[in-house]
């Protein structure tokens, strides 16, 4: 696991934006999982403002999605669907067939679980993932004591993850109970993993994923068990880290040949 320390959200956001322009460049309909929340936008500002400039071309690159909620119509301002087609689809110039996602309004959603997971496999897999992390270190809706090989499923929210989401919905009691997400077994399976965290409230869930055990409590220690993880941070996000200076120090002496 690589872990970075950047300035501030923005500098994260430009940063991965970078990996993402470097990884179209080599691989031009790359398959880009996204997530939601207000922590990956810096992201898709800085790379659609890439895409503008002409710096890179996104025109074949296709777009997933990490979670889902259940019960919202597709067409809701705050399914996960909608949210992505406005934040990221839209802005990088790509039509809605670059897109797949989960089916959260079906009749059958164990179905529908079952059907995307599969979808990914597919579509030859994720190539570059972005995830952010909840204040108790869930990945996706994998709530803590999620199985670490668990695959596309239904999950209920913790009261405090519906809390966290409330600011999105006119009142809390319209933040639906449940959610389809990506397994943490299915976003290992992406070829990179890219988390990004911001903000004095997520330094101990990352300070309990990057440096303490492997454990279903925190789900995203998982990345621990991946080949290619790397943890963007701010300064008030890495504050809790024990080993923040060896991060810093082995960064800024990274070669440039490496990439993120």
């Amino acid at each position: 696991m690589e872990v970075v320390i950047v300035p501030d959200a923005r500098a994260g956001g430009e940063l991965i934006a970078g990996a993402v322009a470097a990884l179209l460049r080599r691989k031009p309909d790359a398959l880009l999982g996204v997530a939601t929340g207000s922590t990956p936008l810096p992201v898709y500002e800085a790379l659609a403002a890439r895409v503008g400039a002409g710096a890179v071309d996104a025109s074949q690159a296709r777009i997933c999605q990490l979670d889902e909620y259940v019960g919202l119509p597709a067409g809701h301002p705050e399914s996960y669907r909608s949210v992505v087609l406005r934040e990221v689809v839209e802005p990088l110039g790509l039509d809605e067939d670059a897109f797949m996602g989960p089916d959260g309004a079906a009749a059958d959603v164990q179905a529908a679980c079952e059907a995307y997971d599969r979808a990914l496999r597919d579509a030859g897999g994720v190539d570059l993932q972005l995830l952010g992390i909840g204040t108790d270190g869930h990945i996706g809706f994998n709530e803590p004591c999620s199985s670490l090989a668990s695959r596309t499923r239904i999950k209920t929210l913790t009261r405090q993850t519906r809390e966290d989401n409330a600011r999105f919905f006119d009142s809390p009691d319209e933040v639906p109970h449940h959610v389809i997400t990506q397994g943490i077994g299915t976003i290992l399976e992406a070829r990179h993993l890219v988390l990004l965290a911001t903000g004095a409230g997520k330094a101990d869930a990352v300070a309990r994923a990057v440096e303490g055990p492997v454990a279903a409590l925190v789900p995203a220690s998982a990345l621990q068990l991946h080949p290619h993880a790397t943890v963007v941070v701010d300064e008030a996000a890495a504050a809790g880290l024990k080993l923040a200076d060896y991060f810093r120090a082995t960064y800024a002496a990274k070669p440039d040949w490496q990439g993120l």
